[in-house]
């Protein structure tokens, strides 16, 4: 997948490399959607419940992968050339794996608990996840302004975006699916415009024809019509362009 130059509150007037936006729009998204899913669970539905606490599990693996490519590549940049650069959102790192784990138990628990606890473990799943949803949310922002300021002072566009590639070609087939299917709910039509660019440029065609399709899946007829004319295809399938 190409990288993306966007433009950053960070930056102000300026367009420079941005690694965080894009990424933590998607897992915003996928939190958010989350926690909505927990707070309206009919506990003593056995298929919800199990897709619910399925859902959650899900969501802590994708927020793991994501920390680990951080650690491993924005992180370790940053370290190179300026040490202890990273340290305070590397420590909430490992505070946030901490909480992953917890997180995991409880929706495990949950799948499997008696009908007399499922509504007390339920909530209490809800109210353990929202708190972990709101330090993410502050952990995002400082990540976006500081840390991304950071990599600008340290590095130039090329060489983020080297970093980037690198980062961008260790994410397997599966994570990557469902990075842009959650990429694709929350991003504006020209970042995915951008995204796809990149990726027909860069990807062999079965990948950024099963890309393209995961993403279609989360948007409405008019935001898929807008991206499939910019990218030169048929808003419709079988529908030939002029």
């Amino acid at each position: 997948m190409n990288t993306q130059t966007l433009s950053s509150p960070a930056a102000a007037t300026t367009a420079r490399m941005d690694v965080y936006t894009s990424i933590h729009k998607a897992l915003r998204a996928a939190m958010s959607d989350t926690l909505r899913r927990v707070g309206r669970l009919d506990v003593h539905e056995d298929e919800e419940r199990e897709a619910v606490c399925s859902n959650v599990q899900a969501l802590l693996q994708q927020l793991r992968s994501h920390l680990q490519h951080e650690n491993d590549f924005i992180h370790a940049a940053i370290e190179a050339r300026r040490p202890g650069g990273a340290r305070l959102t590397a420590e909430d790192h490992v505070q946030h794996l901490d909480s992953i784990g917890n997180l995991d138990d409880e929706a495990q628990a949950l799948r499997h608990a008696r009908a007399a606890q499922r509504q007390a473990m339920a909530l209490r799943l809800y109210r353990h996840l929202a708190l972990f949803v709101a330090e993410n949310l502050e952990h995002m922002q400082l990540e976006e302004t500081e840390n991304q300021a950071t990599l600008w002072a340290l590095y130039s566009d090329a060489e983020i975006a080297q970093m980037h590639n690198r980062l961008v070609a260790s994410i397997g087939p599966d994570e990557m699916a469902l990075t842009v299917r959650w990429m694709a709910a929350a991003l504006p039509t020209q970042d995915l415009v951008d995204l796809f660019s990149g990726v027909r440029a860069n990807a062999p065609a079965p990948a950024f024809a099963a890309l393209l399709d995961v993403a279609c899946t989360q948007l409405d007829e008019g935001r898929r019509a807008r991206l499939m004319r910019a990218l030169g295809l048929p808003p419709v399938p079988g529908l030939v362009t002029a």
